[in-house]
């Protein structure tokens, strides 16, 4: 009884203050007993406690913003990472179509050369000889040809009306033709007398193109065809899958003569050693004469020899040396000024290939790229003392696109392919016209992985390192 109106009180005197805030409930429990509850608002929390469940339910979904996050930053990195693809496919694609349209009017330039020539040749052939009458006072009348070799020279005679006799000459070639005419006075030419009259004829300097074509008599012209690989002998062990050998071709005889054959396995981290062979058979024996131990590391297989000198890459730097094979010291050192290296602008068979050192009829070369000419082939002439660049050309052949390159009397050549049985030489540079074409030499890898080739113009042959095994190649250059 007193429990209830103490209740009871409290509910009065609480229902003043808040009756919005408590309530006073009754109810039985599950086992019939009664029970009295009583609620009341708290004035000062707003809210209770989360519960667990309320907090993993916040936690899940601070993950799940976290999650969103990471997504929408991985979906924004592939988005700049497409742009910037596409980006450089269209300027590659932008520099082909360059390319292209620079061969095709080099192509228009050409046709146009030819028709401009075969018109020329129309109009000559449809020229009139005129032979005059036996002359009263030489009896001289004749039209004939001259063949030398590799010109043609025709010889026109007429007597004009002053009687004076005039002869014109034509000296023709396969490219170009030139005229000259001579005077005589009455009675200075007989019949007896022709072959003077040859030799008084008027000489005129032949073009260019002439000088060009006519220095297949010093050895020099296009390069026409490659004769099958020959081997000579094949490497031991791993480290003889890539390498280089050659032979001096302007060798001074002190103590290495044309015959020594060199030879440089390139597999390793530190190239240093130099084999020396008497000759070609001792190569092949195997048996060296002597092996030379480099003080500084090379670079892959860009090396050459060249006037008794080892000319080389330093390893893992665009440093040029200069190694006297006689004293077996560096004598000169230069960088090859923004020279890429070590991978940055490689052959397409990869190596380090980046500097590639040459020799032809003109002297020492290098063959590399720069930053500035974003890949392509840059073509620099070396004084081989000093390893200082004299004169530079830049192509339009990509490196990483070619297997190889080699110089032939100041032209440019590189394979296509380092891995096809039968692959060609696929494009030229001549540095006399600074202009590039397109070839379709044959050529043969025999062994199906060709990492070095070298021109050797002493033996008129090329020099390569093909899986292994050392091989030469027979060349035929236009005229010769």
């Amino acid at each position: 009884m007193w429990v209830r109106l103490a209740v009871f009180s409290c509910w009065l005197v609480l229902g003043g203050q808040g009756q919005d805030r408590a309530s006073f409930r009754k109810s039985g429990d599950r086992s019939g007993r009664c029970q009295y509850t009583f609620t009341v608002d708290s004035p000062v929390e707003s809210s209770c406690p989360s519960s667990v469940g309320d907090q993993e339910a916040e936690n899940l979904r601070a993950r799940l913003t976290l999650l969103e996050a990471v997504v929408s930053r991985v979906l924004g990195a592939e988005a700049v990472t497409e742009a910037a693809r596409e980006a450089k496919d269209a300027q590659e694609t932008k520099r082909l179509i360059q390319d292209k349209e620079q061969l095709d009017r080099q192509v228009q330039e050409l046709r146009r050369r030819v028709e401009e020539l075969t018109m020329e040749t129309e109009k000559l052939r449809e020229m009139p000889c005129p032979v005059g009458p036996a002359d009263p006072i030489s009896g001289f009348g004749v039209c004939r040809w001259l063949h030398g070799n590799p010109l043609h020279l025709m010889i026109r005679v007429s007597v004009r009306v002053n009687s004076k006799l005039c002869v014109t000459a034509s000296l023709t070639s396969r490219t170009w033709k030139t005229y000259v005419m001579a005077v005589f006075p009455p009675g200075s030419v007989t019949n007896d007398a022709f072959q003077e009259l040859k030799a008084e004829l008027s000489e005129l300097p032949a073009p260019a193109t002439v000088r060009e074509n006519a220095q297949s008599n010093t050895g020099c012209g296009e390069l026409t065809s490659v004769g099958e690989p020959e081997t000579h002998q094949k490497a031991d062990g791993i480290t003889g899958k890539y390498g280089m050998w050659f032979q001096d071709p302007a060798a001074t005889g002190r103590p290495y003569g044309p015959d020594t054959v060199w030879r440089i396995n390139a597999v390793g981290k530190d190239i240093k050693e130099l084999y020396a062979y008497e000759d070609l058979g001792q190569l092949g024996r195997g048996f060296p004469m002597k092996v030379v131990v480099l003080p500084e590391p090379m670079e892959s297989t860009g090396a050459t020899v060249y006037q008794g000198f080892l000319y080389y890459q330093r390893r893992r730097s665009p440093t040029l040396l200069r190694f006297d094979l006689a004293s077996e010291t560096i004598v000169a050192r230069r960088d090859l000024p923004q020279a890429g290296f070590h991978g940055k602008f490689p052959y397409s068979w990869g190596g380090y290939t980046d500097i590639d050192l040459a020799v032809d009829e003109k002297g020492l070369w290098a063959i590399y790229s720069t930053e500035e000419a974003r890949g392509a082939i840059v073509l620099s002439q070396l004084d081989p003392k000093t390893l200082e660049v004299t004169r530079s050309w830049e192509t339009n052949i990509r490196k990483n696109k070619v297997a190889n390159g080699f110089m032939i009397c100041g032209r440019l050549y590189t394979v296509a392919s380092y891995s096809t049985n039968t692959t060609t030489i696929n494009y030229t540079f001549d540095t006399a016209s600074e202009k590039s074409k397109m070839l379709g030499v044959p050529f043969h890898n025999r062994y199906l992985y060709n990492s070095m080739i070298d021109y050797n113009h002493a033996k008129k042959k090329l020099y390569a390192w093909d899986n292994f095994h050392m091989v030469t190649y027979d060349v035929k250059l236009g005229g010769s």
